[in-house]
């Protein structure tokens, strides 16, 4: 792929890795370990950056200023695609390697934190908000755990440089963005797997696709882009989303190997049970996809479909990258 990727054409985001120890036993269980991360985070988030007498995040005066409403409540404005009822919030989180895992007093774990707010990451109340919830307590013993570091991450997912360390931030120099190139592949790319780490649910219509074809896929993954770009970077993307959409329903998929796996959480402040389940394996499209994988690797940090935030959506991609005949 051409190197300087152009402004336009490019999606930036910031990748960070939270590295705690253990203070008690704390146990993940299957399938809720993004749930588990997200646990208490947006209360006290929201007692970390809000005014004491905050009526709240949608009527409050001070929201346009306000970290807590423009990253956890972002207002709807408009500008994403239609029957987007609400806008996304500019994170996920990533803890599936979690799933079923017990820590043991003292162990070390981690989980990472992608953040697409291109002008301001917010790292600081992400530390101090995840800092909190550990000392809380995690998991449904609420072991409770201590905040080692944070990381930030290159385009590997590997550590670039420690930004915070014991209660210290060591920012000396401004965070790296990470900028994803969205043009096309320079070679022929006639096979693709993409593979659904986490349950995954896809918007057809007003529905839920049954599977992942491939314009259903790719569509659902250009308009959280361009959204996301729109919300909190470049601004949409500068592309023809119908004539890309049309190219797109020419790409086959050659094969499908997928579950459903079910799960669910209860809310602490509702009581209200929210389904967390979706489809998970692999499948594999054939055809013209030179154009498109870049989109699809940059889904691997964006996540794709419904929850995204929570660590739903979250996809792996495997090109074949040998050229025809």
């Amino acid at each position: 792929m051409a190197k300087g990727p152009q402004k336009e054409l490019r999606f930036d985001l910031f990748a960070f890795r939270f590295h705690f120890r253990a203070g008690g036993g704390i146990y993940f269980p299957p399938g809720k370990a993004g749930n588990i991360v997200r646990g208490a985070f947006g209360s006290i988030f929201r007692k970390i950056a809000c005014v004491p007498d905050c009526p709240g995040a949608s009527v409050c005066e001070l929201r346009n200023r306000c970290a807590y409403a423009r990253i956890f409540e972002p207002a709807a404005t408009g500008m994403g695609p239609s029957g987007l009822a609400d806008c996304p919030r500019p994170f996920v989180f990533r803890a599936a390697h979690l799933d079923s895992r017990s820590v043991a007093p003292g162990e070390t774990f981690h989980f990472d934190v992608y953040i697409f707010d291109s002008a301001e990451p917010a790292l600081p109340y992400f530390v101090l908000a995840f800092a909190q919830l550990a000392r809380e307590g995690l998991g449904p013993g609420r072991g409770r755990a201590g905040l080692i570091s944070v990381e930030q991450l290159d385009r590997e997912r590997l550590p670039a440089k420690k930004v915070f360390e014991g209660e210290t931030f060591l920012l000396r120099e401004s965070l790296t963005q990470l900028e994803l190139d969205l043009r096309r592949e320079d070679r022929p790319i006639s096979s693709v797997v993409v593979r659904f780490v986490t349950p995954t649910e896809l918007k057809s219509g007003q529905q839920l696709a049954p599977r992942p074809e491939f314009p259903v896929l790719f569509a659902r993954i250009r308009d959280r882009i361009s959204t996301l770009r729109a919300l909190y970077g470049a601004g949409p993307l500068a592309i023809d989303f119908r004539a890309m959409g049309e190219r797109a329903a020419a790409v086959r998929m050659v094969r499908c190997d997928l579950r459903h796996a079910d799960a669910v959480r209860r809310s602490a402040r509702t009581g209200r049970i929210h389904p967390l389940g979706g489809f998970v394996g692999e499948a594999e499209y054939a055809g013209e996809l030179a154009e498109f994988v870049p989109y699809l690797r940059a889904a691997s940090w964006t996540g794709v479909g419904r929850q995204t935030v929570w660590g739903k959506g979250e996809v792996e991609v495997i090109c074949d990258l040998r050229r025809p005949g």
